[in-house]
């Protein structure tokens, strides 16, 4: 199946553009046109568009400027389509005059590179690696192993692939996917836009949701598979139990627990593309093994569990209680909702919509629409809109409920949103309003449907802290017992027990969790010393916050990563090893920028966010620009390792 399909032509006439342009994103629209005609007189100076992301859908524009833009854009399709729908032969200086029509002049030379990558406009895949292993080392015996096949490990073999490096996938499921195969809870669904959530090299126009659900995900990926020709080299069913580094070799040791048993596999490079979020937490409250009924994490959802008509009780309300406490409150009796920390949540009316029919039907017929709306949510997403706003500002006098000015504005948004929601039920404000400065931890999106969901009559939000488990329910430290069914757990994951629960021994026999000790850190989040050749993919602190996508973090980390082997191709290695000195320095640059950032500051030391781990320290999180890291990681810089 093909990821992206042949545009079609335009053929209909001016009335049927018009209803079309109903359901158009105007914004990337104007920019689209702009680019294919080179018909700059569209980008008109009051119709620059505000991409603060809670602006509105449309840029913030008014409706005087939305019809305004309306007729523009019927204009220049007309146009278009009169013209025969001709192929673009947009300059570079045209494509400059639209993205500073979008992000200004300031930020447009430092930026203008990395979208020509993002936005694949030329139709060429900029970030496709520039060579391959026969042209430099052809008669090296050399071989890489990829542990996982979800997101970022099929991306790692699509590019080793394209480079002509021979690999194998080793899977622990039965299926490609990670995170998108094994959350299968109800309304499980994708909270980055998901023309932003995907490769740059595998876009779609056809969408169904702008917010895909889980099975949507994961047929993409399936897709992505078999179409560059990853699926024959995935081995399903086999689970990584531990690497050993051989010294005299220069390779790693793998054992592989398999269906037919264990087996030992050698390979010359290791990639780890297992990711942060993949191993549940379960909390250790007393008396958990008494509970009579059924209980289940929510990333391991037992669908074998009838729910309608039961008392359930669900433990947590981060990112999963989130999605799924709407759609079974509908079904069950009675939803009890225990919450230790209540979560900031920015209104995103489009959460749950489908694309509208004229979106996609633009997006299927006039060029580089589709390139552009992605632009738009990186942008919007990312450095250009809300990074700014969760940044410490020392100045700021009021560090108890915001870390600056537009953090402040932040909380005064989103608590507008839950003040609006709950005229009717004000009782729950309190318990729902976080205490912390936005950003403290994770934010989330909301349609609505959470407290929509928590004003049924027959679901309680519970506050209190819990006391113990019993064999009929959950029991509070008022003394109140919340009788139930099943138990849900939605408790999140061990997100700073990077690499669990394999063992990863490197150079002298050090083991990696012991070196960590609970405080995982690597040179951009992908080496670490003494383990040579050996690479992390969404390794720590490569979560983003606020700002993008981890799709594109992945990009950018699997180009390095080819850069690496490239490195030790050409120049006949057998290993290289990040020098000490540079990660060490390299980790307290990433330190400080956390500690001036809204996750890491004094304000959020007492919030519970999978963001830290044991000891405090934010491992997870990127504190910088989308730029910066894309510059840092563009190619590897040989003085930064040690070769042998």
């Amino acid at each position: 199946m093909s990821i992206s399909r042949p545009l079609q032509p335009i053929r209909e006439d001016d009335a049927t553009l018009a209803k079309v342009l109903a359901d158009a994103h105007l914004p990337s629209l104007l920019a689209a046109l702009a680019y294919v005609t080179a018909d700059l007189a569209l980008l008109r100076p009051e119709l620059k568009p505000n991409t603060f992301f809670l602006a509105g859908e449309q840029g913030g524009y008014t409706p005087e400027q939305q019809s305004e833009a309306r007729a523009l854009c019927l204009a220049a399709l007309a146009r278009y389509r009169d013209a025969g729908c001709p192929k673009p032969a947009a300059s570079e200086a045209t494509l400059r005059s639209v993205l500073e029509f979008v992000i200004g002049p300031d930020a447009l030379d430092a930026y203008l590179p990395l979208l020509q990558e993002e936005l694949s406009i030329a139709g060429r895949d900029l970030r496709a690696p520039d060579w391959t292993k026969p042209g430099v080392a052809p008669n090296a015996d050399f071989r890489v192993a990829i542990i996982g096949a979800g997101m970022s490990g099929l991306l790692a073999a699509v590019r080793l692939g394209q480079a002509g490096v021979p690999y194998v996938i080793l899977e622990k499921n039965v299926e490609v996917g990670g995170t998108w195969y094994e959350n299968t809870y109800p309304g499980c669904r994708v909270d980055v836009a998901n023309h932003f959530y995907s490769y740059s090299f595998a876009q779609k126009e056809d969408w169904p949701q702008r917010f895909s659900p889980q099975g949507v995900l994961l047929d993409y990926f399936r897709d992505c598979a078999e179409e560059f020709g990853v699926k024959p080299h995935v081995r399903f069913q086999h689970e990584v139990l531990a690497a050993e580094f051989d010294e005299a070799r220069g390779t790693w040791r793998l054992r592989v627990r398999t269906p037919s048993g264990e087996e030992t596999l050698e390979a010359n490079a290791l990639i780890s593309a297992v990711g942060q979020l993949n191993q549940p937490k379960l909390p250790e409250l007393p008396g958990m093994a008494r509970f009579r009924g059924p209980a289940f994490h929510s990333a391991r959802w037992d669908h074998s569990v009838p729910l309608t008509g039961k008392r359930v009780a669900v433990i947590g309300t981060g990112a999963s209680a989130a999605q799924f406490v709407p759609v079974i409150a509908n079904e069950v009796a009675e939803l009890t909702v225990l919450q230790r920390t209540p979560n900031w949540m920015f209104p995103v009316a489009e959460y749950h919509d489908d694309v509208p029919a004229g979106l996609a039907w633009l997006f299927r017929r006039v060029p580089h629409y589709a390139h552009f709306f992605r632009f738009w949510l990186f942008w919007t997403t990312g450095d250009g809109s809300l990074l700014p706003r969760v940044e410490v500002d020392p100045a700021w006098p009021h560090p108890e409920r915001a870390v600056s000015a537009g953090n402040d504005e932040l909380r005064a948004l989103a608590t507008a949103a839950f003040e609006l929601q709950l005229a009717d039920r004000p009782d729950l404000l309190p318990k729902v309003v976080p205490p912390y400065p936005p950003a403290s931890k994770r934010i989330l999106f909301d349609n609505g449907a959470w407290l929509a969901a928590l004003k049924r009559p027959n679901v309680r939000l519970v506050t209190e802290p819990i006391r113990e488990i019993t064999e009929r329910g959950v029991v509070t430290a008022d003394g109140a017992e919340h009788a139930a069914d099943v138990i849900v757990y939605a408790t999140g994951f061990q997100a700073s027990r990077f690499l669990t629960p394999m063992r990863i021994t490197g150079r002298g026999g050090v083991d990696l969790h012991q070196r960590w000790d609970g405080n995982a850190r690597a040179y951009l989040g992908i080496t670490v010393p003494d383990f040579p050749n050996l690479f992390l993919l969404y390794g720590p602190n490569t979560n983003i916050v606020v700002n993008g996508s981890i799709v594109y973090f992945s990009e950018c980390e699997v180009r390095y990563v080819l850069g690496c082997l490239r490195l030790l191709l050409a120049g006949r290695h057998r290993t290289l090893d990040v020098r000490p000195e540079v990660h060490d320095a390299y980790n307290r640059r990433i330190d400080s920028g956390n500690s001036r950032m809204a996750w890491g500051a004094p304000s959020a030391a007492h919030v519970n966010s999978w963001y830290k781990s044991p000891s405090g320290r934010v491992a997870q999180n990127w504190p910088f620009t989308l730029l910066e890291y894309w510059r840092q990681t563009k190619e590897p810089r040989p003085g930064d390792y040690v070769f042998a």
